[in-house]
């Protein structure tokens, strides 16, 4: 049950396991999606956590000590686990979800307007210039929504 180094996992392998986790232990009954999403949001405060009062942390986590880096492993197995949990349990095909929206991101944030920027789609425009939160924005017309979707701007 295992898996050895080098090994790849898929979201389906992870699905399964959980499934099959879940049932073994009769907790289907407990796996609502409004369950699953609240055990989510907390095992996002342990991750955030982890990171709390580090300030920046550069990539690779330099300084970091082995006990530090295999916690921050569980916490980030914790999401995954939960997320892919949700997604089974809701019907959604997370892999293919996650593709989509890699795709939709790719129209919203063009490389020729967005290399080397972390404005959101909504602060920028087809002439390359980067607009201010309100150029061109009419709360009237819009209904207030614009910029209030969750966003994967820089990737």
């Amino acid at each position: 049950m295992g898996v050895s180094e080098g090994d790849m996992v898929t979201l389906d392998e992870l699905k399964n396991r959980m499934a099959e986790f879940a049932k073994e232990r009769d907790w289907d009954q407990f796996h609502s999606p409004r369950n699953l999403l609240l055990a989510l949001v907390g095992e996002v405060g342990e991750l955030s956590e982890i990171f709390q009062w580090k300030g920046e942390v550069p990539k690779g986590l330099p300084g970091w000590k082995d006990e530090e880096k295999q916690h921050l492993g569980e916490e980030l197995s914790d999401v995954l686990l939960y997320l892919v949990r949700l997604s089974d349990i809701c019907g959604v095909d997370l892999g293919k979800a996650a593709l989509r929206k890699l795709e939709l991101n790719a129209i919203k944030y063009p490389v020729s307007l967005c290399k080397g920027s972390s404005n959101k789609y909504t602060n920028i425009n087809n002439n390359g210039n980067n607009m201010s939160a309100n150029d061109g924005y009419d709360a009237k017309t819009d209904g207030g929504t614009a910029g209030k979707e969750d966003e994967l701007g820089s990737i």
